[in-house]
């Protein structure tokens, strides 16, 4: 594959691949961008200052977005294996607004309003609709985006938050929660339907994405060749670890089966006492664990990371700088580990210090 912003992708692949096999390759998988100045003369679009009458109306200027994306992209310098990646954004819960959800579109991101009030009235009329107008305008930007890429960066499939996060933004993430003591038939009734309304609407996107000859990759920037997402369950923070694995782990077992390559979206401490469970699933292949603000510390969630490692996951750890990678090198081996942006590289001798470091590390 060639891409102009990044001329050495298939060398650069090797590593990713060494990644998804729980090895290495030359060295690990480590990602890193600064920006790029432009050069003489040289100016940023003018959709950039164009006016709106609303958020709504900025989010859905797909034209200038791909613009924007375009330059951003472009002033970029990807450092270690960093791709030029993208994906066509609508906000977090944009699945669930194709399941009958209304949608509101914020400054900066959008949240959706259940739609599920009374299960027994409702819940049969939340259901994927490929006729929904946000369902085309998706289809519409990433074709958009497709065709803008073609030869120069890779474009991604969307953030769906399906799953757990999807039934309790179609009902309410409390009012859920309840739901699990109260009417735990209606939830594991619908965790199955809303699983093959994702594969449905997954397939949509991946087919189109293939087809223009790139590899698959999303918010967390990842690629492959085959299916790849994101499984994730944020709502599982207000669960027991019984409630999660009685209510949503099939469902999660059943996407990565449906995937070539996954990584888990473990969201802040609270979440961390479902681990134990999502490493028993084989088809799993990483784990990313977001520490969430103020909790940022590698020495601290070391043990986590070892019980990933000892598991036989791949993962991702977002709490590197220049200061800790003696630390990282100590405690962890190089096989399966992803370094997405390392704190503390503000110029392109310190990341090729950094790549030098990474690249002795047994």
């Amino acid at each position: 594959m060639e891409l102009e912003l990044r001329p050495d992708f298939d060398k650069v692949y090797q590593r990713y691949e060494a990644f998804w096999n729980r090895s290495v390759a030359d060295r690990p998988l480590v990602c890193m961008t600064l920006p790029r100045a432009p050069v003489a003369g040289e100016t940023p679009p003018a959709s950039f200052a164009r006016e709106y009458p609303d958020h709504r109306a900025r989010w859905l200027d797909f034209e200038a977005r791909v613009e924007q994306t375009v330059w951003n992209l472009e002033h970029r310098q990807y450092l270690g294996d960093a791709l030029p990646t993208v994906f066509p954004n609508l906000g977090p819960e944009i699945f669930s607004a194709w399941c009958g959800c209304g949608y509101e579109f914020g400054e900066h991101t959008t949240w959706s309003t259940p739609c599920i009030e009374e299960w027994d009235r409702d819940a049969l009329k939340a259901r994927l609709d490929l006729e929904h107008p946000l369902f085309k305008a998706l289809l519409e930007f990433t074709d958009l985006l497709i065709e803008a890429a073609r030869g120069r960066f890779i474009v991604g499939l969307t953030d769906f938050h399906p799953g757990g996060d999807h039934l309790a933004a179609l009902r309410d993430p409390a009012r859920l929660a309840v739901d699990l003591i109260e009417n735990p038939d209606w939830v594991k009734r619908m965790v199955p339907v809303a699983t093959e309304e994702y594969f449905t609407a997954y397939d949509i996107f991946y087919d189109r994405i293939r087809a223009a000859g790139m590899p698959t990759t999303s918010w967390i920037p990842l690629v492959s060749f085959g299916r790849y997402y994101i499984p994730s369950n944020d709502f599982s923070a207000l669960i027991s670890r019984e409630m999660f694995e009685e209510f949503f782990l099939d469902g999660i077992a059943e996407e990565c089966r449906y995937l070539d390559r996954s990584i888990y979206h473990l969201d802040g401490p609270d979440a961390i006492r479902h681990l134990d469970l999502l490493l028993e699933i084989d088809e799993l292949d990483a784990i990313q664990f977001v520490p969430g603000a103020g909790n940022e510390s590698l020495e601290r969630w070391m043990p986590l990371y070892e019980k990933i490692q000892s598991a036989g996951k791949s993962m991702q750890i977002l709490d590197v700088n220049v200061d800790n990678l003696g630390l990282l090198f100590e405690r962890l081996r190089p096989e399966g580990v992803y370094v997405g942006g390392v704190g503390g590289v503000r110029d392109r001798e310190t990341a090729e210090a950094v790549l030098r470091r990474f690249a002795v590390w047994r």
